[in-house]
Order: C-alpha cells, then sequence, then structure tokens
C-alpha cells in the first residue's frame, strides 16, 4: 500500500488525475478486501463455537464470550464508515457461510471432545443446516441492534442453544 500512495501523491503532484483516481479506486478495492478477510475470519470463530455446541450439547462461558465477540466484531467491520451502509447485505451472507463452512470444521475438529473426531467424521455428524441457520440469525442481530444492545440479544439467542440453560444458570 505504501507504494500506492508514493504513486498517488506523485500523479497528483504531476496533473495525471485520471492515473490518480485509478489509484484511489485501487486502495479502495484493497481496503474493502482487507475488511471482508476479517469479517470472515470472525464468521469461521463464530461457526467453530456453534459446531461445538451442536455436537457437544452444551455452552461454556468461553464459548458464549467467543459468540458474542465474533458477532459484535463482524458489525462493526460490516459497518460502512457512513454508519448507514454494510459492506455485506443482510442476504449476502450465505455464500460467504458457506466458504467459511469446511475451514471451521476442520479447526472444530481439534476442539471437539478433545479431538475426538477428524475433520471427515465431524463434517457427517453436523447439522450443516442448523449450524449456519443460527449464525445467519445471529448475524442478522447486527443489523437490528445497536453495539450496545447486542451483548444481551446475543445472551438470550444463546441461552435457547443446547446447554444454553444450563449455562445461564451456572449449571456444568
Amino acid at each position: 500500500m505504501t507504494q500506492e500512495l508514493i504513486d498517488l501523491r506523485k500523479s497528483i503532484l504531476e496533473g495525471r488525475y485520471a492515473e490518480a483516481l485509478a489509484i484511489v479506486d485501487e486502495l479502495e478495492g484493497m481496503s474493502k478486501q482487507a475488511i471482508l478477510r476479517n469479517i470472515q475470519s470472525y464468521l469461521k470463530i463464530l461457526l467453530i463455537h456453534l459446531i461445538k455446541n451442536q455436537i457437544e450439547q452444551r455452552l461454556t462461558n468461553s464459548w458464549a464470550n467467543s459468540i458474542r465477540n465474533s458477532v459484535r466484531e463482524i458489525k462493526k467491520l460490516n459497518l460502512q464508515d457512513n454508519k448507514t451502509s454494510y459492506y455485506v447485505k443482510i442476504d449476502g451472507w450465505e455464500e460467504m457461510i458457506d466458504e467459511e463452512f469446511e475451514e471451521a470444521i476442520r479447526e472444530a475438529s481439534e476442539e471437539v471432545l478433545n479431538g475426538a473426531y477428524s475433520p471427515f467424521q465431524l463434517a457427517e455428524m453436523v447439522e450443516r443446516k442448523l449450524v449456519i441457520s443460527h449464525s445467519q440469525s445471529l448475524i442478522e442481530l447486527t443489523y437490528n441492534y445497536s453495539l450496545k444492545q447486542l451483548p444481551g440479544v446475543i445472551d438470550d439467542y444463546l441461552i435457547q442453544l443446547p446447554g444454553g440453560e444450563d449455562w445461564q444458570a451456572g449449571r456444568r
């Protein structure tokens, strides 16, 4: 990016505005790609913990915190600077979730029941549609609630997951 900024400065100083605008467009594209990669990273973490929850039928404080943090970070990253539009529209998550699901299975296989299942076994065990549905529901909350409201709303959602009532009551 440093070279692009140097080129941009030079183009402006030399009056080559069309070239400068092309560099600005390139920088905007690079910025958007970086944001989308960060969103994907948090989405994968969200999926991993939803997979673990589904297979182990429990919810821990650590998993709840990871889910809550992932959803909040997705909201922060997804909201564009103008605070009125999003990088990923509410109906645009299906492809991104689908892209991250397989990698989430691989990573979750290391953690589910202390690595008891290979990624292949875990993929057969997971109710994919249910995990995707939960992830989409949690992400949809980011369009309807403020950052301040989200933790409580997410907690209300988590209570409904397997082991959620035990988590709420502090039972293990």
